[in-house]
């Protein structure tokens, strides 16, 4: 992180004109404050920080030991530190539309109009005021406007290679005308020639080739590298008559010199008769370029100047400057607003669209062998053109950036390099562009600068001036020789010391020459000790200004910079616990609050117990925490006693004594009992309920006779209160022996009904069974003489050679 400011005392020595200093914030990391952090030492320095920065003004806001810069902050810390809002310089820019003409809705069937009474873009200037980090804002609306006059200026290729071509554009002209008619009344067209440098080894430099670079069977004219043989003119027929007396050249190599005589046409606008309008410019040719560079292969080394050098239309400085550059041709299409269409063939294709990615409002299209289709090609490419509207700007100043934010048709909106176009765009749409601009520090050294915002292919412009806030209001207020700056050796304004030459401190009380004098050091040492300003500061004029933390909240003040605000006690990792403020390392507490960290709080609300008492009257209340004086007893409001009994069991005795003149306390129960008020009840429903008492134990226990009993148990600070129900409930105990002669009874029945449930199923199976078996039997079909799976042991087999009557042998 780097600030264009000065910081060290040695730099505070050698740079007293520190109001002059120009505050230039490149980047600023999240942490700190930047407005601190930019040690400003006067108001114009504070607001060039950024647009959060304000300037307290009031004379009385710096507190002992620090600097001038502490005067500069964020406004909302400048106000909690005092600083009245109305003393606190805060400047903001503005936009103000000083032209701004509607847009024209021109028909084309209707009155004729000057191209420049033609408005397509508004507001048309502007002025801007721009504070440093606060961005201001505009919109521009553009509506292409329907019968918008057009030049176009066809400038083709006359080599050898382009006879054909050239009888197919002899009638170019008003067939032209023609066609343009469907898109503008107001057309004019205008016609150039080019070949070649007249230069070797470009052409051929011998007498008889110079008069004709062709076979000596072809008559053709002498090389050239441009001519402007019809300015810009409404005649179709006149353009006819010229290019049809136009005759064929010839050079030595294939790539051409069309870029000397693009130059040409965009440079010399009156020769060739540009209006404020439309302007195209047709490229014919069936070959490549020369660029900048090729000139040395001919001794050529000086640089095109960009310059109109037509004499008698004719171009005469080929042989003395090298063709232009690519970026030199781009900027002086750009800045004549010269839209550029290739009409090339087929194999060149590739070379000029990469030409076309170049040079914006530009298009290529395929040119056939004889140039047949060259109207039909103009017109869409002029289509695809026009379509598209293209945002661009003149150079910005340094420091200052532009944003633009474009909705073009159908609610489309686009940001970043998107945010300058918009496309598909047919006569009469209306598209809208919002432009912010963003200043950082004070550019130009605060002088006013002028951009230009125009639409790519059009002439006409947005002025915006744009002014920059670098100082203060109250700047101009300023007391020079202000008694208030130690004899008038400073000027006196918002609210501090702007010292002369020479002169140092806060009220300019010292000179540079005796800033370092002993006597004045010694003023700077707290108790006579060693340390200057406690280490935590440098000595000025005798003053000690106190450093400044890497954290702005953090700082140093008192007399010799022994105070801070950081180093107090710490509770729960806050600085005073987050309930009071570290002032010259000492907290000092909110109200409520004690303690050497403010960690103690006075409110007892926390050590309030739910009846009502403050630790339930075992304890007492320390920095809202119970400390309980029995100790059998903890918690949080000393509630809970582990060892001790429950409160039912503790009162019971003397309860069912009292209640009931039984149990263990019978014998003792005036003397030990009487410590509670009793008040007797016919039935539980009488009882008091929870919510009737601040504190209420219910309790249910048994007497000696071993019925129940019930009451309840409240305590009010030092009263006890026992509500009891004077019926006691006694129950009788069940009949055991019909009972377990009734269970045994049961189970000996259901385990006889459970054996004679076994037992008749087993006769149902079994006679299941028994029928099948019959119903076998009965369907058998083999004879009761043989057993049919009854198998003989005897095999018999039979000699095959047994029985014959004769064998051969």
């Amino acid at each position: 992180m780097k600030w264009c400011c000065v910081v060290s005392f040695a730099s505070f020595l050698f740079q007293p004109h520190l109001e002059k200093t120009t505050l230039t914030n490149t980047h600023l990391s999240a942490d700190g404050n930047e407005c601190v952090k930019a040690n400003a030492k006067s108001c114009g320095q504070c607001i060039q920080v950024g647009n959060k920065c304000g300037w307290c003004t009031d004379a009385d806001f710096l507190k002992q030991g620090e600097p001038t810069s502490s005067r500069c902050d964020d406004v909302e810390t400048l106000e909690k530190k005092g600083c009245a809002k109305i003393n606190i310089e805060n400047p903001h820019g503005r936009v103000k539309i000083i032209t701004n003409k509607p847009v024209t809705n021109r028909m084309k069937d209707g009155p004729k109009v000057n191209p420049d009474q033609i408005t397509q873009i508004a507001p048309q200037k502007l002025s801007v005021d721009l504070r440093s980090g606060e961005a201001q804002s505009f919109s521009l609306k553009f509506k292409r406007a329907e019968d918008y006059p057009i030049d176009l200026y066809y400038l083709m290729d006359l080599s050898y290679s382009m006879k054909d071509d050239l009888e197919n554009v002899k009638n170019l002209g008003t067939d032209l005308m023609k066609e343009m008619q469907n898109i503008t009344s107001d057309f004019r067209i205008g016609f150039g020639s080019f070949v070649e440098k007249t230069v070797m080894p470009y052409i051929s430099t011998t007498p008889a080739k110079l008069l004709n670079p062709c076979t000596s069977d072809l008559n053709c004219t002498s090389p050239f590298s441009y001519k402007n043989v019809l300015p810009l003119t409404t005649k179709g027929t006149r353009f006819n008559d010229l290019v049809s007396k136009q005759q064929i050249s010839g050079n030595l190599d294939s790539p051409e010199g069309g870029f000397d005589a693009i130059m040409q046409v965009a440079v010399c606008g009156d020769l060739i008769g540009w209006r404020n309008v439309t302007r195209l410019l047709i490229f014919s040719t069936d070959a490549g370029f020369h660029f900048a560079g090729d000139g040395k292969l001919g001794g050529i080394v000086l640089p095109n100047d960009g310059r109109c050098h037509l004499v008698n239309n004719e171009y005469t400085m080929s042989h003395y400057y090298d063709y232009p550059s690519i970026a030199h041709l781009v900027q002086k299409l750009s800045d004549n607003n010269i839209q550029t269409i290739f009409a090339v063939t087929e194999e060149f294709q590739p070379v000029y669209k990469e030409l076309k990615n170049l040079i914006p409002k530009s298009a290529v299209g395929t040119l056939s062998s004889d140039s047949s289709n060259v109207i039909k090609l103009i017109i869409d490419a002029y289509n695809s053109l026009s379509s598209e509207v293209i945002l661009e700007n003149s150079k910005l100043p340094e420091d200052v950036s532009i944003v633009y934010t474009s909705h073009c048709k159908n609610g489309v909106s686009e940001t970043g390099e998107n945010g300058r176009k918009c496309s598909n765009i047919s006569i009469g749409d209306e598209v809208t562009f919002d432009v912010v601009i963003t200043a950082k520090g004070c550019p130009s050294k605060g002088k006013s600068e002028t951009i230009k915002i125009k639409m790519q292919g059009f002439t006409e412009e947005v002025e915006v001036v744009l002014n920059f806030i670098c100082e203060c209001a109250c700047h101009n207020e300023g007391i020079p020789k202000s008694p208030l700056c130690h004899f008038g050796n400073g000027t006196f304004e918002c609210g501090a010391c702007r010292c002369n030459d020479g002169r140092i401190g806060q009220k300019c009380e010292c000179s540079t020459d005796e800033v370092r004098t002993e006597d004045l050091d010694a003023n700077c040492r707290m108790d006579n000790g060693t340390e200057i300003c406690s280490n935590n500061g440098d000595c000025i004029c005798g003053t000690c200004e106190c450093k400044k933390r890497d954290n702005p909240e953090e700082r140093y003040s008192g007399k010799y910079c022994q105070c801070d605000n950081f180093n107090c006690d710490r509770s729960n990792n806050k600085l005073c616990g987050g309930h009071g403020e570290c002032i010259c390392r000492v907290c000092h507490c909110y109200a409520n609050y004690t303690g050497s960290a403010c960690d103690c709080s006075l409110d007892t609300s926390t050590c309030l117990a739910k009846n009502k008492q403050i630790c339930n009257g075992r304890g007492e209340c320390k920095c809202g925490v119970c400390k309980c004086t029995d100790p059998k007893f903890q918690g949080a409001t000393c509630e809970v006693c582990p060892t001790c009994p429950g409160v039912c069991a503790e009162h019971k005795d003397c309860v069912e004594c009292r209640a009931f003149k039984t149990g263990a306390k019978a014998e003792t129960c005036m003397k030990d009992c009487m410590y509670f008020e009793m008040v007797t009840v016919n039935s539980r429903e009488e009882l008091p309920q929870p919510g009737d008492e601040p504190y209420i134990t219910h309790c249910k226990e048994k007497d000696a006779s071993d019925c129940w009993f019930y009451y309840t148990y409240a305590a009010l600070n030092d009263t006890k209160v026992v509500h009891v129900v004077t019926p006691t409930e006694c129950i009788t105990g069940p009949a055991v022996i019909p009972i377990v002669a009734g269970v045994v009874a049961g189970i000996v029945l259901i385990g006889l009904a459970l054996l004679l449930i076994w037992k008749l199923l087993m006769i149902i199976h079994d006679r299941r069974e028994f029928a099948k078996f019959e119903k076998e039997k009965l369907n058998a079909k083999w004879d009761t003489q043989e057993n049919p799976i009854y198998k003989s042991p005897i095999n018999k087999f039979q000699n095959p050679s047994y029985g014959r009557k004769g064998v051969a042998l």
